[in-house]
């Protein structure tokens, strides 16, 4: 298993768009996208706008694949033109 951390800062007054936008992404991974086993959103106390993703697959090939998906990179360029203040970043938290 491979759990991921994406984390995202979000322009000031576009959190619901993103809360939105997640929950959508999340109801997509939910009907069976393969090697996907749970994600959640977090946001940071005291920051609104900042968000950690912490999501959980088979493989890091299967997050891979997502991340290369159609659906995948529609969302991406929505939130780089519209709801992101900064460059997401991802890491990758493998376990034995």
């Amino acid at each position: 298993m491979v759990t991921i951390g994406m984390y995202y800062e979000v322009l000031e007054g576009k959190e619901s768009f993103f809360e939105e936008k997640f929950n959508a992404v999340l109801d997509t991974l939910n009907k069976g996208f393969e090697g996907h086993r749970a994600s959640h959103l977090y946001r940071r106390v005291g920051d609104a706008g900042s968000y950690a993703i912490i999501s959980e697959w088979d493989t890091q090939d299967a997050f891979t694949v997502f991340m290369k998906s159609d659906a995948f990179r529609a969302v991406a360029d929505w939130g780089k033109a519209q709801i992101l203040r900064g460059r997401p970043k991802h890491h990758v938290y493998k376990t034995e």
